[in-house]
């Protein structure tokens, strides 16, 4: 009696997305993309995964991680097409870069702190890539980024003594933001990334995640909003109708009320 094995649900999706993918029986619009109009599919794939996890939803993460899987199938055989690399050569060369980066695990290296940031430093330069801000990504999202080339920088002694000398200097940069707002826009918003990229680097200094601080004030907003809507609605009215000062008195009541911190 010939003994089957169950077939691995990663060779079920590579063998689908080639079927996807074929020019004569394929899916239109699979067969349509290219690696620029799938990429920013993964950026947006990942920001669900971040939700779910977030959310602590564990029904849906793994639905979430399986798209954010997906974007990376289809890069792969997009590449396999051209004849350049595939899904093997992808799995393969980050398991090589775990093994690479914890040679305190795989080898009898002694661990210290600093190992996993020269590792990444000596990969940098097998690539040509020098400077402290070397191989900081341009299309991360802008705070992101802000916050990495900070960290690069102090690394590198590029930083302030202490938290409230970013302080000072963001107030500086508010300053300089205040007194362009009657002027050209394109100074206005130069002066106004200059506060948010001293905000990313004060964060740093705080210790604290910009991004996750920010998430934290978007849900926050959200909740109190939402609230202030609620009771509006309650009265048979809605925010549209109302004048600004009685729309900020609303917000600080709802601003009170247990949860809305």
């Amino acid at each position: 009696m010939t003994q089957t094995h169950p077939v691995r649900q990663i060779d079920r999706l590579l063998d689908i997305m080639k079927r996807l993918r074929d020019p004569q029986s394929g899916c239109p619009w699979d067969v349509a993309q290219t690696p620029e109009t799938i990429a920013p599919f993964a950026i947006e794939e990942a920001y669900e995964v971040m939700d779910a996890i977030a959310r602590d939803d564990s029904d849906s993460l793994p639905d979430e991680l399986g798209d954010l899987l997906l974007q990376v199938v289809f890069q792969a055989q997009m590449a396999e097409e051209k004849g350049q690399f595939d899904f093997e050569t992808v799995a393969g060369k980050i398991a090589d870069k775990m093994v690479r980066r914890h040679p305190n695990i795989f080898s009898d290296v002694e661990h210290d702190e600093d190992l996993w940031e020269r590792t990444k430093e000596t990969e940098r330069h097998a690539k040509a890539e020098y400077g402290a801000l070397a191989g900081v990504a341009q299309h991360l999202p802008a705070l992101v980024r802000a916050a990495k080339l900070c960290r690069r920088a102090a690394r590198v002694g590029f930083d302030w003594d202490d938290a409230s000398g970013v302080l000072e200097k963001v107030q500086e940069e508010i300053g300089e933001l205040k007194a362009e707002l009657d002027g050209d826009r394109d100074r206005i918003e130069d002066e106004l990334g200059d506060v948010l990229f001293t905000v990313a680097s004060l964060a740093r200094k705080l210790g604290i995640d910009p991004e996750a601080a920010l998430r934290r004030s978007n849900r926050k907003f959200t909740r109190r909003f939402e609230a202030m809507e609620a009771s509006l609605a309650s009265e048979g009215k809605t925010m549209g109708e109302q004048n600004l000062e009685t729309l900020e008195t609303l917000w600080q009541m709802v601003k009170k009320q247990p949860g809305m911190r």
